[in-house]
């Protein structure tokens, strides 16, 4: 229930004001955080953002404020600031790659045109701006979110150039 009233407040007119130019944004979670204290609760935004160009560049980024607004603004500005250029051949990565993050882990392998992204909910998007449109994918472990964002973005980070 708690999701559904920010779902409603994000889906507002916010975006519009803080977009990148040249690049696409999408909102991988927003989430309302609460820490109670003796005098009462105190209610922040969380929001996890991933920033790209549909062209090799790729960001992910992480904001927390009082509304959702300027932590989606932190979260986009975050995102820019941890842009990586990925390597894509052929519209698919290089080579085969397993990378591990906590308890998390995914598998990468490359595939042939025409396949499509074979990817979970929350890869999916970061695969899709970073310009990859043929891969397969596998996510092993932990099913926690942030875990496997992070550990997808790691595996692009870690993609080497095919010689």
């Amino acid at each position: 229930m708690e999701n559904s009233t920010v779902e409603k407040i994000v889906d507002s007119e916010l975006l519009d004001e803080v977009k990148i130019p040249d690049y696409e944004n999408y909102i991988l979670e927003t989430s309302r955080v609460t820490k109670v204290t003796k005098g009462a609760k105190r209610f922040r935004f969380s929001a996890m953002v991933v920033v790209g160009n549909r062209n090799g560049t790729v960001g992910i980024g992480k904001g927390v404020g009082s509304d959702p607004k300027s932590s989606i603004e932190k979260a986009i500005r975050r995102a820019k600031d941890s842009m990586i250029k990925i390597n894509i051949t052929d519209n698919t990565i290089t080579h085969e790659i397993t990378q591990d993050f906590k308890a998390s882990r995914i598998i990468f392998k490359p595939a042939v045109v025409g396949t499509g992204i074979i990817a979970g909910k929350n890869i999916k998007p970061i695969l899709e701006l970073a310009g990859v449109k043929d891969v397969l994918s596998k996510r092993v472990g932990s099913s926690n979110k942030k875990s496997n964002i992070y550990c997808c973005f790691l595996a692009l980070k870690n993609l080497k150039p095919r010689k």
